[in-house]
């Protein structure tokens, strides 16, 4: 189902029902985050997070749908008791609670190691595949792509990851340009420099920047 389909199929199956059903239902708070079929629910009582995770395959299996049960939990929460916290994922991040420097407590988003693992193998087999281009085209599309993570995963709190990433980048698109032919076509110094000439981006954050530009 594309996502603009799951958007309103699951508006009827899911978002009015949470908001006309569910919530009504529950001592206290409940709130539901949905972007197409990928969706969380925070609830402010464990057992209102248990009765609607037992009665959501239900509701769901009157559409013809069913939970992915590999991806769907039960976890707390909360700044209250960092120690007994769960961490999840949701559209690519993973979402923990922890102890910031200055001592106050704050969710910090990073990209999710699974993604990560999987992005940095998509791109050893693009490398491979694509390495004998011409050096502009493939930095050209290199650009592109890099452009486009930076821009999704440069939020705060995620400069580790995003230095990980980069890192294992480069050392994947400078093992096999060096594998062209026969001869290293690169040491690591004319490398760093090629990467400099043609403007390959650098891990950054973009999020208060992006709201910056929304509001000027």
């Amino acid at each position: 189902m594309s996502p603009v389909l799951s958007n309103i199929y699951l508006h009827y199956v899911l978002d009015l029902w949470f908001d006309k059903v569910v919530r009504p239902h529950c001592r206290g708070e409940a709130l539901i985050m949905r972007f197409a079929d990928d969706f969380v629910c925070a609830f402010q009582y464990r057992e209102d997070a248990e009765r609607f995770y037992e009665t959501l395959p239900k509701r769901l299996g009157k559409f013809g749908l069913e939970i992915a049960t590999e991806k769907t939990r039960i976890l707390k929460f909360s700044r209250h008791s960092l120690k007994a916290n769960g961490a999840f994922g949701f559209l690519g991040f993973e979402f923990r609670w922890v102890t910031r420097r200055t001592g106050k407590r704050g969710v910090m988003r990073r990209t999710s190691p699974k993604k990560l693992r999987g992005f940095v193998s998509a791109f050893k087999e693009w490398v491979i595949k694509n390495r004998h281009k011409r050096i502009s085209i493939l930095m050209a599309e290199l650009r592109h792509k890099l452009r486009g993570y930076y821009n999704y995963y440069g939020v705060r709190g995620n400069s580790e990851s995003l230095g990980k990433f980069a890192d294992q980048i480069r050392r994947l698109l400078f093992k096999w340009l060096n594998r062209r032919s026969d001869r290293y076509s690169y040491t690591w110094e004319g490398f760093s420099e090629m990467l400099k000439q043609f403007k390959i981006p650098t891990p950054r954050i973009v999020e208060g920047r992006q709201m910056q530009l929304r509001f000027s």
